[in-house]
């Protein structure tokens, strides 16, 4: 673990962009391993991340597809060898009320919120199984615990990622895998702009992304299953 290895999923932006550059400043050594789909913008998070003396390499892929995971997870391996650290954070939100949500758009929800991390964990956990070591992050989120209108398709992935984590940490006991589900509020990130919210009412990205570094750090001996972080004012 003198270099340790950290995927992260949506790493071109917003929380997944903080993740990165949280572990490049605080962890020596660190090789991170960047996967998104933009590849202009996970180059610019890798020089970021470089610029605090992380290797950082862009892997460009999009994570709801097994094709491009299964590339991506070979071109990891070949860089960097078994990931020790994976974050599953890709994701995004579109709603619409319940009666007007398409079949396409639910099946998208689903896909990059839910599919991605299910994909992404089956080709990484693995050698972490043989290594008998490893930590694996979902990215849930407050509507991944509680109903909210107009995001049945979002809500539908983010609980079905919760009940993915609750698997998985029940299948990973004593094996040295630890499993952590974050459920995180309204986050301030580049997918709010235009919105007409407030950046103040929420939590700053970086905040979410040390709650995912000081996790990483305790003893192996203890294991934060899950944790939620919400606003300060707890209404959003």
């Amino acid at each position: 673990m003198n270099r340790p290895v950290v995927l992260i999923t949506g790493a071109s932006q917003g929380i997944g962009a903080e993740i990165a550059k949280a572990f490049a400043r605080e962890v020596p050594n660190v090789r991170l391993a960047l996967l998104a789909r933009s590849r202009r913008n996970l180059a610019k998070v890798a020089r970021d991340c470089a610029a605090y003396g992380a290797e950082a390499v862009a892997f460009p892929a999009d994570v709801s597809r097994e094709a491009e995971v299964d590339r991506a997870a070979k071109a990891v391996a070949r860089r960097f060898g078994p990931a020790d650290v994976l974050i599953n954070n890709a994701g995004n939100f579109a709603g619409a009320p319940f009666v007007k949500t398409k079949v396409a758009l639910f099946d998208q929800q689903i896909a990059v919120n839910l599919r991605s991390a299910f994909l992404v964990t089956q080709a990484f956990l693995p050698a972490m199984l043989r290594r008998k070591r490893g930590d694996v992050f979902f990215m849930s989120s407050i509507a991944g615990l509680e109903a909210y209108p107009n995001s049945a398709g979002y809500c539908a992935a983010k609980f079905g990622v919760t009940g993915l984590a609750k698997v998985l940490r029940a299948e990973t006991k004593g094996t040295g895998i630890r499993v952590c589900c974050v459920y995180p509020g309204a986050t301030w990130s580049p997918s709010w702009s235009g919105s007409g919210a407030k950046p103040g009412r929420m939590m700053p990205a970086e905040d979410i992304a040390h709650a995912f570094l000081d996790i990483w750090r305790l003893g192996r001996r203890t294991v934060v299953e899950e944790i939620v972080l919400r606003p300060e004012r707890g209404d959003l």
